[in-house]
């Protein structure tokens, strides 16, 4: 099967180790099922693999790739792929547990012509999506989703501001919270990319570090030592910050003083649960919201998908199809 594979890592040149290749299928675990591909979702997560992280040189090669949408090989069903891969004896909250990971870290992707998953890990694909949209949500859009609807404590009215606005999970964080009922402010470096934030519906656009109208409910962190100062500042008296990255550096200062004087709340987010992935469906089916697809390609063009997205050129979601 054709399959889009990191073959070695670099951290200057990281598509130097993209490969396109004919694999063979591997074996698939007990209660696994086969899915044939039809469209797969690029996320930052896939660039970090190639520069090594999360992944072993005992690994590789190993197929990329998170999410997905396909068929059902055994029941012909159409199906979005959850990709949180948990035990399969773990209880609760599968991104809580300490065991799990995503698809392309233990177990090969979705940048290929089938990937086999678990069972329970397989969601029905409502035909009001189309592929590309489907496959666009299991990463960026459930995590932006976990981090608002979950951890924020927000309600409707309620002002967010999401720091780095043309992010994945920041811009689906932008149309989420919009969607959700709340005011949504959001921040970036580039005036382009703050056009774009006001495009999927942010009430108010700034530059990094601006000094804002007035202090927020609630900041969607993804940035990390870049904006963290400034996502601590703009926050009201008991308010929340929700991180889930750290794309510019993972250590800022942390100012102690102002988050227990104004105890503010600091909650961590990763990934989301199948319960939370049928809220996200809901809410999309309920507003007609639906992702901003930016660049889709065949599987066979799959570093033109790289290189926008290396290059921060990308706006929107990339996503790879196949036949």
């Amino acid at each position: 099967m054709r399959a889009v594979s990191v073959v070695s890592f670099s951290d200057t040149d990281p598509l130097s180790g993209l490969s396109l290749a004919d694999v063979p299928r591997h074996e698939a675990p007990k209660n696994w099922r086969w899915i044939r591909v039809k469209a797969a979702g690029l996320n930052h997560h896939d660039l970090w693999s190639l520069r090594g992280v999360g992944l072993s040189i005992d690994a590789l090669p190993m197929i990329l790739g998170c999410e997905a949408a396909g068929v059902d090989e055994e029941t012909g069903d159409e199906v979005i792929i959850h990709s949180v891969i948990a035990d399969p004896h773990a209880t609760g909250d599968e991104t809580t547990d300490p065991n799990r990971s995503l698809l392309s870290e233990r177990h090969p992707g979705t940048f290929a012509e089938f990937v086999a998953v678990p069972s329970r890990n397989l969601i029905p694909k409502p035909q009001w999506l189309s592929w590309q949209q489907a496959a666009s949500l299991p990463v960026a859009w459930l995590t932006a989703y976990r981090m608002l609807q979950t951890k924020s404590g927000l309600q409707p009215g309620d002002t967010v501001l999401v720091q780095g606005a043309a992010g994945g999970v920041a811009s689906a964080a932008i149309a989420i919270g919009k969607a959700a009922g709340y005011r949504v402010w959001a921040t970036s470096r580039s005036e382009q990319r703050r056009d774009y934030a006001a495009s999927l519906g942010a009430d108010g656009v700034f530059e990094v570090g601006a000094r804002l109208p007035e202090r927020v409910d609630a900041v969607i962190e993804t940035v990390g030592e870049a904006t963290w100062a400034h996502s601590l500042k703009a926050l009201k008296p008991g308010g929340t910050v929700v991180v889930s990255g750290a794309t510019t550096g993972a250590n800022p200062p942390a100012d102690l003083a102002r988050v227990f004087f104004l105890q503010l709340n600091i909650h961590g987010s990763t990934m989301g649960t199948l319960e939370e992935f049928h809220g996200l469906l809901e809410l999309l089916q309920r507003t007609g919201l639906r992702p901003n697809i930016g660049m889709e390609v065949p599987l066979e063009q799959a570093l033109q998908a790289f290189e926008a997205m290396h290059s921060g050129t990308l706006l929107g979601k990339a996503v790879l199809t196949l036949d």
